[in-house]
């Protein structure tokens, strides 16, 4: 069984997957805003614990950082936690997956939840360092860190995936999509070898799509890198 970190876990897609890995076996640490989130001791019995720290707030995600190195080195890290609010966005749906990354032991494993919406990102980093980016644009750089660090990273696996338009709060009561295959994708990447390809996968519902072709290429990659380390001051080992 795999020890396995899951970000922005109180509700939503966070939620069901750190239940079903749960379920399942598996150690789950959960991350969330804020302890009364999961006040209910039923719920936080499944898991192995339970970390605290607003992603929005740069200064609290070394400390976010630092509670989950006390439960060892993870197996597995899902970056789920996310925003459409700008300026969070930015924050929430890159810096924070980009820092937690570069502050914590390498896991085996790292899946970072993107949207079909990255299609429409930018490429123009200026809007990183402004911190006026829009949820497609953080989407977008997420998903170009996941395939950076696939190509950089030879001991760990790194994907991206769409979970869908799925009805949760951020996607709404009438979002289309399947909430139970929005989040097995996720779970699946974290636990199982047997996938193709091994690392660098752009996933929707199990089966590799085509992301934006900035995600793949090493220039762009490269420069996001660089972009993130003068934004936050924290380097990639």
């Amino acid at each position: 069984m795999a020890l396995i970190l899951v970000t922005g876990a109180s509700s939503g897609l966070g939620r069901h997957t750190a239940d079903a890995l749960a379920e399942d076996g598996h150690d789950v640490v959960v991350h969330v805003r804020n302890r009364d989130r999961v006040a209910d001791t039923a719920d936080t019995a499944r898991w192995k614990g339970v970390i605290t720290g607003d992603l929005a707030e740069p200064d609290e995600i070394p400390e976010v950082a630092r509670q989950a190195a006390e439960f060892g080195r993870f197996d597995a890290v899902i970056h789920n936690a996310g925003t459409m609010h700008v300026p969070d966005a930015v924050t929430v749906n890159t810096l924070a997956p980009y820092m937690l990354t570069a502050l914590m032991d390498k896991p085996a494993r790292l899946v970072h939840l993107s949207s079909s919406m990255h299609r429409t990102g930018t490429t123009d980093l200026r809007e990183l360092a402004t911190g006026t980016a829009s949820y497609s644009d953080s989407k977008l750089w997420v998903t170009t860190l996941a395939l950076a660090l696939a190509a950089r990273w030879e001991g760990t696996v790194s994907h991206a995936v769409d979970p869908g338009w799925v009805p949760t709060r951020m996607g709404g009561a009438g979002a289309p999509d399947d909430l139970t295959a929005g989040h097995r994708t996720q779970e699946w990447l974290a636990t199982h070898d047997d996938v193709t390809p091994r690392t660098g996968g752009y996933w929707y519902h199990r089966r590799t799509q085509t992301p934006h072709p900035a995600s793949r290429d090493p220039e762009f990659q490269a420069r996001l890198l660089q972009a993130l380390e003068r934004r936050t001051g924290i380097a990639l080992d």
